[in-house]
């Protein structure tokens, strides 16, 4: 059987892997987008936190957004529903209120983890596996955007992020 505190222990890792990311980021790249990516550093951040989150809700209807949530923000193309038409998320989050964020989530993941059926569904439409897989592709979902911030960071200011156990 699969321990839940395992679960717990690998998106507290991960998720202090890319709160270092958001403390370590000096504002000039904190502000610009990438070269490769139209998308700001702190909207990826975000983005990263905010379906951190929905994906630790038991359910999409119970998902309540945080209180520093801007409509669409979570979204870093287009809005699925308005598909050409891109989405232009121009007021930034501070890295201290991303850092709040990130302190919440780590009180969702030990709240949601605890209470886990890893065989029920996913509890969202969009994903039709069970909540096992969707812890993995939650974690998966993390470390892909905590990675693309670390190659930011060490490409355009010389910073790197040292692995977190």
């Amino acid at each position: 059987m699969i321990e839940l505190k395992a679960i717990a222990s690998q998106f507290h890792s991960e998720l202090k892997m890319l709160e270092k990311t958001i403390e370590l980021c000096p504002e000039p790249v904190w502000l610009e987008a990438s070269g490769d990516s139209p998308n700001r550093y702190w909207h990826v951040a975000y983005h990263a936190l905010f379906y951190l989150h929905l994906y630790l809700s038991p359910t999409e209807a119970d998902f309540v957004a945080a209180p520093i949530h801007r409509t669409e923000y979570q979204f870093l193309g287009a809005v699925p529903w308005r598909p050409n038409e891109r989405h232009i998320a121009d007021e930034p989050y501070s890295q201290w209120e991303l850092r709040d964020y990130a302190a919440f989530c780590h009180h969702e993941i030990d709240k949601q983890t605890a209470a886990l059926d890893l065989d029920a569904p996913s509890g969202f439409s969009w994903l039709p596996f069970n909540k096992l897989e969707l812890q993995l592709y939650n974690l998966r979902h993390v470390a892909h955007h905590t990675g693309q911030l670390v190659d930011r960071l060490r490409a355009r200011a010389g910073v790197s992020v040292g692995w977190v156990r």
